[in-house]
């Protein structure tokens, strides 16, 4: 539970449906943060386009477990 808290600190402590919402709202703008420098780094020839297509798909991940995990914690499920 530690290396969770450590990798993904935005997503505990949620007590409430306003904070849950608040929370989620921030992995969503994290992740179109980073797909807008995916975008500016996908201009630079070659290596760009994959720099970004690996950027992109490490971010939605990252994002994506976030998200599952700030559920989980306002469920109670994760001790």
């Amino acid at each position: 539970m530690d290396i969770l808290k450590k990798y993904f600190p935005v997503s505990f402590g949620a007590t409430d449906v306003v904070k849950l919402v608040i929370k989620i709202i921030i992995y969503v703008v994290i992740g179109a943060i980073v797909t807008c420098l995916g975008a500016i780094i996908s201009l630079v020839p070659f290596a760009g386009g994959v720099i970004a297509g690996i950027l992109g798909t490490l971010s939605s991940v990252y994002c994506l477990i976030g998200i599952v995990l700030v559920v989980l914690d306002f469920l109670k499920i994760l001790k």
